[in-house]
């Protein structure tokens, strides 16, 4: 995948076989005429982890929550070949399972088995099918002790761990997490590393948390001012300090 620097044209990394996520030309506009998305452009392969970063305001949280149609821009989105639109956004969604920053946002019935089977169960499926399911995702996640624990008595890396269970449930195609680290003491952060990395799912994580990049992420996209500036080896971005520098990012 190539680097590419500030002055240069922003070009796709070639076509590989098992395109999980394509994004072209996405373009986005608040309300109030702030454009925060200028022409973005990637794709992302099956068992692709990738991580997205930048400075605040750089558009990344705007383009996570177009993934799975929270927002509505102009461009095209395609997840495993098939085209977001209004008619098949709930299969999307199915398919792209977003993890807020914060786990609050995620977490709202009364126990911890309600809260990951709340996806399953509003894709229709039986109660047998829900059950195996929110097994297999608390499992995942190293939770299984947790099913009949309240939610909001959890700490914060537990509730981010459920918080993972609840879009893992409905077994999707694509992980995108916003902020994973943010808030964790260095023992629940080092779980989460552990866990995302033994996750075998194509992942793409928006951080700040530089050292998390450096350690999880082979892959590494830069954004800044709704722009795709550098998509390419982690490795090879971070030594390039004038990259990094010009972003607001350092190497961690």
């Amino acid at each position: 995948m190539p680097i590419t620097h500030p002055s240069l044209p922003v070009t796709m990394p070639e076509t590989c076989d098992g395109d999980i996520l394509r994004v072209r030309d996405l373009k986005f506009n608040y309300p109030d005429g702030h454009a925060a998305l200028h022409g973005v452009s990637f794709q992302l392969c099956e068992g692709d982890k990738a991580a997205l970063v930048g400075p605040n305001g750089a558009g990344k949280s705007t383009l996570m929550l177009h993934l799975n149609g929270i927002l509505e821009g102009r461009g095209e989105i395609e997840v495993m070949g098939l085209r977001l639109t209004r008619d098949n956004l709930p299969t999307i969604r199915s398919m792209v399972g977003l993890v807020f920053q914060n786990p609050d946002d995620q977490l709202f019935s009364p126990t911890v088995f309600e809260d990951v089977a709340f996806g399953p169960l509003h894709m229709g499926l039986p109660e047998d099918e829900v059950r195996v399911r929110v097994t297999e995702a608390l499992a995942a996640v190293r939770m299984s002790a947790y099913a009949d624990r309240l939610s909001h008595h959890l700490s914060v890396g537990e509730k981010k761990r459920i918080s993972i269970a609840t879009v893992l449930s409905m077994r999707p195609s694509l992980l995108v997490l916003d902020e994973p680290s943010a808030g964790l003491d260095p023992r629940a952060r080092r779980t989460l590393i552990h866990l995302l990395r033994d996750l075998p799912i194509t992942m793409l994580v928006s951080t700040h948390d530089m050292a998390l990049v450096k350690e999880l992420f082979p892959r590494t996209i830069i954004m800044d001012e709704g722009r795709i500036v550098a998509d390419g080896l982690t490795m090879e971005i971070l030594d390039d300090e004038k990259l990094l520098e010009a972003h607001g990012l350092e190497r961690g």
